[in-house]
Parts: structure tokens; C-alpha cells; sequence
């Protein structure tokens, strides 16, 4: 059993590393391609990091939900409503913070919650994370089985019958805009489009509740039969991974839009990703190199948490013309490497920064959970 949280501190460990590298680059302009999101229909190494976060969540739940049936339906729906509405508050607080701008001119002011984006990375999880939990809960494997088909199909429904699956014309972005308001979304893409929306959170559910099936699976399974089921977990992968590229073909795989195709395919990469680290982990036990991710696994949440503040923070101090992050970059890391090596170079020596923080807390068997 140690052995199975070895491998689930691992993943959760190399989703939190890549997540900080893809989010952190010197220069936005200077990127290599894997590094970036797919513009729209596609996907990249960087598009898995996400649905990897969600499966990993519903991996760790097959692992606590059962401790918490003793308790009755109302001290279930307690705990689970309790932990979700604190990672949605930490998520919208870490979009508000630092409650504070100060302009060109030196002028200070607050930053009003009028003008907060609403959906993020954290609320997605916390939402997905009630709403799977429930799920399986309330209606155990079978229902979620239900519930997964019907959330798939239904979100391709939706998108085919209420728009179109481009930019301007998605059904989910108008939904957005009729619930939160202009004001509340993401206009990262040059318009009020918010890739972690609320309707794009209904399939994400599926991938929490596939890393649930994925960890419940591997519990079962007893040390002989370890082999023959990462075996069968690689097969589902693979029959995840074909789903997904055929539906590809009617219903474009798109992170942005976290279409029913992208959590296939996110889903069978996980799943093959999953077995591999088990094999290797489990049963060929070689785990030498496994501590560098483990570190990171031991506190997802508040390393997580941790690098967006810094990078908030630097991005918010003024040096001359520009702010401490574009410092840091064009002293250290330009002029003496080519941009996109500089670049990345950057975001992976920020990343290590992340893993001292985590480290030093290691040492002190100091461990923040939500």
C-alpha cells in the first residue's frame, strides 16, 4: 500500500513540476512549442497537465472516500462541500490577490472584486472534485459509469445543437457571459472566453471520477496479480487513446473547450502514464529517482499555490520601467544563451526554487492539506 502512494506522489509530483515550467517561461514570446498550449483544435505535452491534476485528485480519492462511509450521508456531504469550498476560495483569493494595483504614475488603488475573474484552475478542481465525489458516493461505480457516458455525449450534444466549435461561436463561452458577466472571465484570448468555464467543467468531471476507477482498480489488485492488471490498465489506455483520436475526426480534441474527445484522450494518456510508474515503482522497484517528484507530491496544493504567488508578487514590484520577474529574466538569463533555452532555463530554475520550498518543508514533516 506505501508503495501505491509512492506512485501517486510521483504523478502527483511530475504533474505539479510541469505545470510550474509551462507556466513560468522567461518569455511568452520565446517558448518552445510543447511548452505551450495548442492554440485551439490540438493538443501538446503542456494540454495533459490539467486533466492530469483532475485524475490525480480522483486517484487520491479512491483512496479517502472509504474512510469517510462510517461517517453517514451528512458528515459525508459535510466534509466534501467544506474541502470544496476552500480550494474555490483559495483559487478566486489567489486571482484577487494582491487586492491591490498600482499605475504607471505611481497611484494606488484597490483592485475591485467587480473585475475578479470567477472561474480558475482551483475552482475546476474543487467543483469537479464535489461533483465526482458525490457522484460515486451517492450512486457508486455503476451511476458514475452512467453519469460519465451521459456528461460526454451531453457536452457534444450541447456544442453541436447551441454553436459551433470555434472561438466566437462555442455555446460555452455565451453561457459564461450570461451567468458571470463580461467583467468575470478570462480575456486572455483576446475577447471574454474562459477556458475553465462552467459548462466545461461538466466533462472534466469524468476525468476525476476515471482516476477514481484507475486507483479503486489498483487497490484490488493483489501482489500477484499486480502485472496482469497494469497490464489491463495499459489496455484501457491504449482503447482510451483510439476512442479519442477517432472522435477527433466529429469533435475536435480542444483543451480550451475541454472537449469530450480531449478527456479521452487526457484520460488514456493517464491511464498508460499511471501503469508505466507503477511498473516501474512497483514492480521492477526502482525508486531512486522517485524522491525529486515525491517532494512535490506531499504538498500539491500548496506548492501550487505557492508559485503563483510568487509569480504575482514578482510581476507586481516595479523595477524602473518594467517589474522584478522581467528583471530576474533579461539579468540572468538572457544574453548568454539562445531565447528559448533562456527561456526555458528560467522557468526550470523556478521550478527548483518551488522544490526547495518543498524540500525544506519535507525535512520538517510539515504537510498542508486541505
Amino acid at each position: 500500500m506505501n508503495q501505491r502512494y509512492l506512485a501517486l506522489d510521483v504523478l502527483r509530483g511530475l504533474t505539479v513540476a510541469l505545470m510550474i515550467v509551462v507556466n513560468t517561461p522567461g518569455d511568452w514570446g520565446k517558448v518552445y512549442a510543447p511548452f505551450l498550449h495548442a492554440e485551439w483544435h490540438g493538443f501538446t505535452v503542456t494540454d495533459l497537465v490539467f486533466p492530469s491534476f483532475l485524475f490525480v485528485v480522483g486517484n487520491a480519492l479512491a483512496f479517502a472516500l472509504g474512510k469517510y462511509e462510517h461517517l453517514g450521508h451528512g458528515a459525508v456531504l459535510a466534509r466534501l462541500c467544506r474541502r470544496s469550498a476552500l480550494i474555490f476560495l483559495l483559487g478566486f483569493l489567489l486571482y484577487w490577490f494582491p487586492f491591490f494595483k498600482i499605475d504607471d504614475a505611481g497611484q494606488f488603488a484597490w483592485s475591485p472584486l467587480s473585475h475578479t475573474r470567477i472561474p480558475g484552475v482551483l475552482q475546476r478542481i474543487a467543483v469537479c472534485y464535489l461533483a465526482a465525489a458525490l457522484i460515486l458516493h451517492y450512486w457508486k461505480t455503476r451511476g458514475a459509469l452512467v453519469f460519465c457516458a451521459c456528461a460526454l455525449l451531453g457536452y457534444w450534444t450541447i456544442l453541436a445543437c447551441f454553436g459551433d466549435y470555434s472561438l466566437h461561436g462555442n455555446a460555452p463561452a455565451r453561457l459564461d457571459l450570461f451567468l458571470l458577466g463580461d467583467s468575470h472571465l478570462y480575456h486572455g484570448e483576446g475577447l471574454a472566453f474562459d477556458p475553465e468555464g462552467v459548462l466545461g467543467t461538466l466533462p472534466a468531471i469524468v476525468n476525476v471520477i476515471a482516476g477514481y476507477l484507475a486507483g479503486s482498480f489498483l487497490r484490488q489488485a493483489t501482489p500477484a496479480q499486480l502485472r496482469s492488471s497494469l497490464v489491463q490498465l495499459a489496455v484501457a489506455g491504449l482503447i482510451c487513446v483510439a476512442v479519442a483520436l477517432c472522435w477527433n475526426e466529429v469533435f475536435p480534441i480542444n483543451k480550451k473547450l475541454w472537449t469530450s474527445s480531449y478527456v479521452m484522450l487526457g484520460i488514456g494518456l493517464d491511464l498508460l502514464l499511471l501503469a508505466l510508474l507503477m511498473f516501474i515503482i512497483d514492480v521492477r522497484k526502482i525508486t531512486g529517482w522517485t524522491y525529486f517528484f515525491e517532494v512535490f507530491g506531499k504538498n500539491t496544493l500548496f506548492i501550487y499555490l505557492v508559485s503563483e504567488v510568487l509569480v504575482i508578487i514578482a510581476f507586481t514590484v516595479r523595477i524602473g520601467s518594467g517589474n522584478l520577474y522581467q528583471w530576474l529574466y533579461q539579468q540572468w538569463f538572457t544574453g548568454w544563451a539562445p531565447a528559448r533555452v533562456g527561456s526555458l532555463l528560467f522557468a526550470v530554475s523556478f521550478m527548483l526554487l518551488c522544490w526547495l520550498i518543498a524540500y525544506a518543508m519535507d525535512k520538517r514533516k510539515i504537510y498542508i492539506k486541505v
